[in-house]
């Protein structure tokens, strides 16, 4: 399978929802729009030209810094037929954090939204049990969010001239 000819087809039936298509490395990445994310990943898994049938993992990376894209979710797609992976990116806003959830396309991602849920906050609609996997009920936050500064900067015990800062 050509990874280029997957692309084509994608883009053929989505047009404009992708974005962007390249490759890091080794490995290619397609950019699409949310709104078309699940019509896209069902193709992705059930066109026999594709054969994504395994989600590997996904995760959320925070950029506070790109307005209008702070969030980032990235899924890692499988082909166990001709041992081809693909990363499908993409991206909203902190304060629009509500994402289509993927559980009835894949049963791994229930886990895996979960966990993305509790420590970036993103909302997986249509979600099944949606609900905090690793931290405690009561916390009002979502740790992973570069929402507070690394360290006390009331420190006065500390000369960071030695750790390059």
């Amino acid at each position: 399978m050509e990874i280029q000819s997957v692309f084509d087809l994608i883009k053929a039936q989505y047009g404009d929802a992708v974005l962007d298509t390249h490759m890091i490395g080794d490995m290619p990445c397609m950019v699409v729009e949310k709104q078309q994310l699940t019509g896209i990943v069902k193709e992705l898994k059930e066109n026999e030209n594709c054969g994504f049938n395994f989600l590997t993992d996904l995760t959320v990376i925070h950029y506070p810094d790109n307005k209008e894209k702070e969030l980032c979710c990235t899924y890692l797609f499988h082909n166990w037929n001709t041992n081809v992976r693909l990363r499908i990116k993409t991206y909203m806003t902190a304060s629009d954090n509500h994402m289509p959830s993927l559980v009835d396309l894949f049963a791994a991602a229930n886990w895996l939204e979960r966990e993305a849920f509790d420590n970036f906050g993103v909302i997986y609609d249509n979600h099944p049990d949606l609900r905090r996997i690793l931290n405690m009920d009561d916390m009002d936050y979502h740790p992973l969010l570069k929402q507070y500064a690394l360290e006390d900067e009331t420190r006065t015990d500390k000369n960071d001239t030695f750790f390059g800062r």
